[in-house]
């Protein structure tokens, strides 16, 4: 226990650590510095989660500030601070990543978990300029920092936020010549592996279909798609008609055109269980046969495919772990200024 935290050793007992009786109004710093014996300046520290104060001594204000019902002023916490203790995810809910939203926030809500931080989700519409939320709560600073998704080649968002030095991490990268904080998952790795998990089992033209080309993962996947496709010289179809954003009944309707084909493709890489599922569809209404005439190998988010039957080979995106990682990485950035490349994380492919 530091000087600061044990307080002054005998003598009158410090105003700062008095403990207020109980019952009378709701509780405060003061009630807590009465309760466990520090000042009220430790457990103010201890509670905004300042490293310098140990730990131990952390989780134990934190325990009684639960137990007592302790709930900051955040009125008078951000004049005095200059903070707000908020995280502002920006999230885009589409229909190809079944989850996404929930997997995200569980995520982040895990690293903030002990922390003063709150999470506010902030909604942005597909139909709106991407920058106007960031521009909303950089102009009135009601958040410490940013998480956000769908991250474009030149981003203007990043740009933005790199200029105005304000704390965030985005799920994804750009191409920017300037380096920033991310969380993103190798999808040059799973489009290529679920490629070549296809041609393994004997296809030889494959379909792929891609974001919708203003994403960068849309040009990691095609890449990775191409790869494979030019290493084992096979035909193949990306489809222009449809992107991972496009609603399942159009995608079902595009394959079902596709499957018609004498040369149609025999393998398809689908980018979600969703896209998956109208794949599937329309090569049932052709009464194709799964794992014969038509293989599929799709990205999971979810545990619906381990139901589905005939299995389908899958290969796992764990989005809550890149929600735990961009709000444990963020939180590192508030605290303090550190190098870029430790705020990056690239998360790899798994399930073969």
């Amino acid at each position: 226990m530091t000087r600061e935290e044990s307080g002054r050793a005998g003598g009158a007992p410090d105003n700062d650590r008095m403990m207020e009786p109980p019952g009378k109004g709701k509780p405060t710093l003061r009630t807590i510095a009465g309760l466990t014996g520090l000042a009220v300046t430790t457990v103010s520290r201890a509670l905004a989660g300042d490293v310098q104060i140990a730990l131990e001594t952390r989780m134990r204000v934190s325990q009684v500030a639960r137990e007592i019902g302790y709930m900051p002023d955040r009125a008078a916490q951000r004049l005095r601070t200059g903070r707000t203790n908020v995280i502002s995810l920006i999230l885009d809910p589409h229909e190809e990543i079944l989850g996404y939203a929930t997997s995200m926030i569980n995520g982040v809500t895990e690293a903030l978990r002990d922390t003063p931080y709150h999470l506010v989700i902030t909604p942005h519409f597909s139909d709106r300029p991407q920058i106007e939320p960031v521009a909303h709560i950089l102009r009135n600073r009601t958040a410490d920092g940013v998480i956000f998704t769908r991250t474009e080649p030149l981003d203007a968002r990043v740009k933005m936020l790199l200029e105005s030095d304000f704390p965030f991490i985005c799920h994804g990268r750009t191409e920017l010549a300037t380096p920033h904080p991310y969380v993103d998952y190798d999808n040059y790795a799973f489009a290529y592996q679920a490629a070549r998990r296809l041609t393994a089992s004997g296809c030889r033209k494959l379909a792929i279909i891609l974001p919708p080309t203003a994403f960068t993962f849309a040009h990691h996947m095609r890449h990775g798609f191409m790869t494979a496709i030019r290493e084992e010289g096979l035909a193949y179809e990306i489809p222009q008609e449809v992107t991972l954003d496009s609603k399942s009944d159009a995608i079902r309707d595009c394959f079902f055109a596709l499957f018609a084909h004498p040369d149609r493709p025999d393998g398809v890489v689908c980018g979600g269980e969703v896209i998956a599922m109208a794949v599937m569809a329309a090569a049932y209404d052709h009464g194709l046969k799964l794992g014969q005439d038509v293989h599929i190998v799709t990205k999971q988010t979810s545990g619906l495919f381990d139901q589905v039957r005939p299995r389908i080979p899958t290969i796992y995106e764990d989005l809550a772990e890149a929600g735990r990682l961009m709000g444990e990485l963020l939180l590192k950035r508030i605290a303090e200024k550190k190098p870029v490349t430790e705020l990056q994380y690239l998360q790899t492919v798994t399930g073969f």
